[in-house]
């Protein structure tokens, strides 16, 4: 047996698994689990209809397996006759993609970014070199376009496809936002070369350094604009159709790490900077410049990561204080102020281990719902995701770890429920496929993998991690 499978099904059977240690063994802060509004949103949209429990004596008070669905399923026990969203949920998120892992490809070069397309159909890894690649997940993960970029600065910091995913955009340590159209013919985009990449200056006359980072860009669901944080403190709004900038929010007291929009309308906008606060952001009542709706604190250092639960209402956050924090915008303080972390004391995260004296800090006026530990957040801007709703209901939220892993927590009891290893450097993106039980992750080791949970009796093939050589 596998060293992950023992995680798993230690993880499974209720082995203990809690604490903070190194090791990244932990759990939700709540040992209770989750007592809010979302732990029943996240009940109605990921558990079986009551009426399956009937299906044997005693069943009210077991838990609903796959075997005893499908049974009610044939006897219309729910009185549809078919599996409802919640139900489908249920059963598909008992199969966590901890199986493999299986190599997608392997480059000399630190993997930053990879994201599936919405619909799954195409997947982008952008690495610390100039290239972005885009891997066409229908046709056996075949490389479908490689896109050497213009302009690099130290790394891809980003990448976002557009909604029909037709265009992608890349960043960088600069404040030209690239644009490429993805289904040109051509199968390598040089720069201006073989095809336009065409640039998008987020800078302007207004701002006080021209030569910022740009750290985090994202598409708006309609396609029309892009929202980019920066290390100049600030957040972008870019409009595509008018092709120019349109907004600049002095949001925060430093680097602005990651920016998102909270659902599809685009007027909520969540950040997170290195000042350790999150932020909300409402663009139809911007009076005052910088005035953000509302701040959400509890980190007791910088942000590293966001990401929305879609609906306008929660969101989860990765930080350097080795926490992934879950919150409600509703909960969000008019006044805040920035936590004096270990930052003051000399402590850097890109080269430090955390202050074993710190693991166990709490912020005075934490605002978040639930707090989740165990992996690490060092070296980089290490990322966090809800997992799918279609196959999920976003029951469970994941994250890289500078540790080598991929975590995966119970959104509501905090439990560890899988922990993904076979990497040999920090695993700086993962992403879940949002219908399929995968997850791809991409780490520093210039390896991006394949995690499944199996649909055949043969297992994926694993590629030796164990002799090959670190990126530097």
């Amino acid at each position: 047996m596998s060293r992950i499978q023992k995680d798993i099904i230690g993880c499974r059977d209720g082995s203990d698994i809690r604490g903070s240690s190194s090791h990244g063994q932990g759990v939700n802060e709540n040992s209770c689990g989750l007592d809010h509004e979302i732990a029943q949103l996240t009940k109605l949209r990921s558990g079986p209809n009551e009426l399956f429990r009937r299906v044997v004596p005693g069943g009210m008070k077991l838990p609903v397996s796959t075997l005893k669905m499908l049974v009610g399923r044939e006897a219309n026990y729910s009185g549809r006759g078919r599996f409802s969203s919640s139900d489908g949920c249920h059963v598909l998120s008992r199969y966590l993609p901890v199986n493999g892992p299986s190599l997608v490809d392997c480059v000399e070069s630190r993997v930053y970014v990879s994201q599936f397309s919405a619909d799954g159909s195409l997947f982008v890894g952008g690495f610390q070199e100039n290239l972005v690649r885009i891997y066409n997940v229908d046709k056996g993960w075949k490389v479908q376009k490689d896109i050497l970029a213009k302009s690099l600065r130290w790394t891809i910091t980003d990448t976002s496809l557009s909604p029909d995913q037709n265009f992608l955009v890349y960043s960088s340590m600069c404040p030209i936002v690239h644009i490429v159209n993805v289904r040109s013919a051509a199968t390598e985009s040089i720069a201006n070369i073989t095809e336009i990449h065409e640039g998008l200056d987020f800078s302007g006359t207004d701002d006080v350094d021209n030569e910022f980072a740009i750290f985090s860009v994202k598409f708006s669901t309609d396609g029309r604009e892009l929202v980019a944080a920066s290390g100049d403190d600030a957040i972008y709004i870019y409009d595509l159709v008018e092709n120019r900038r349109i907004l600049r929010i002095p949001a925060h007291k430093s680097d602005v790490n990651t920016v998102c929009f909270a659902d599809e309308t685009g007027h909520l906008i969540y950040s997170g900077s290195d000042d350790g606060l999150c932020k909300v952001w409402d663009r139809r009542c911007l009076v005052n410049k910088g005035k953000a709706a509302g701040v959400l604190m509890g980190h007791l250092e910088g942000i590293t990561f966001i990401d929305s639960r879609g609906d306008g209402r929660y969101f989860i956050s990765n930080g350097k204080d080795q926490t992934t924090k879950l919150w409600d915008i509703r909960k969000m303080s008019s006044n805040a102020k920035r936590f004096q972390g270990r930052k003051s004391h000399g402590w850097d995260y890109r080269w430090m281990a955390y202050p074993a004296s710190s693991r166990n800090s709490k912020h005075p006026n934490d605002l978040s719902l639930s707090t989740y530990k165990g992996h690490q957040v060092l070296q980089t801007l290490i990322r966090c995701y809800f997992s799918p709703s279609y196959s999920t209901g976003q029951k469970y939220i994941y994250t890289g770890s500078s540790d080598c892993r991929v975590y995966i927590y119970d959104l509501v009891s905090g439990e560890l429920v899988a922990r993904l290893e076979n990497h040999l450097d920090s695993v700086r993106d993962c992403s879940w496929h949002p219908f399929y039980p995968t997850i791809v992750s991409s780490s520093w080791d210039g390896v991006i993998a394949r995690w499944e949970f199996p649909r055949d009796s043969k297992p994926p093939s694993k590629w030796n991690a164990i002799n090959r050589p670190p990126i530097f």
